[in-house]
């Protein structure tokens, strides 16, 4: 099971509250963080996840784990910082003339090779940005390109051709 984002472990103000099974998930994740630090025995582990488990109320997790870094400690207090463990990785964000590109590629049938020109030029910038920033949408930048390039080549071999056929007239 996998939570949006990773909010501090805190107890309920009435520990006979009812434990749900995302309480549970995240005194499971803090006991995982003790064992992969060295806090906790692979035994103690096994035991503490089988007892979170098991329990029924916020007040039993609390317990469980109550002597570990990430265990129940109300936010604003200076222990309260998200441990690394639980930091979500940030995902990088598609560049969005990379998105225009394909857009701009896709449409080039459809606009009779208007959009090919914008398709290429937000291509390759869409394409020094993601080098430069990080991001994703490579495949959406070079697929507007190719879409954009073929449109353009299109295009030339039809007037190429028209020429030839006027000039041979």
């Amino acid at each position: 099971m996998s939570y949006p984002a990773w909010q501090p472990w805190e107890p309920h103000s009435t520990p006979s509250v009812r434990a749900s099974h995302a309480d549970r998930e995240r005194a499971v994740d803090v006991l995982k963080a003790g064992l992969g630090e060295g806090r906790l025995e692979q035994a103690e582990f096994e035991r503490r996840v089988t007892r979170a488990y098991a329990a029924r109320t916020v007040g039993e997790l609390a317990r469980l784990v109550a002597d570990l870094p990430q265990g129940p400690v109300p936010p604003g207090t200076a222990g309260s910082a998200v441990p690394s463990t639980f930091v979500a990785e940030p995902r990088a964000r598609i560049n969005a003339k990379a998105v225009g590109s394909a857009i701009c590629g896709a449409l080039c049938l459809v606009t009779v090779g208007i959009t090919a020109v914008p398709a290429v030029i937000l291509g390759h910038m869409a394409r020094a940005e993601i080098r430069s920033r990080e991001e994703e949408g490579d495949w959406l930048a070079l697929t507007g390109l190719v879409l954009g390039w073929l449109s353009i080549a299109g295009w030339l071999l039809v007037l190429v051709m028209i020429a030839v056929v006027v000039g041979t007239a």
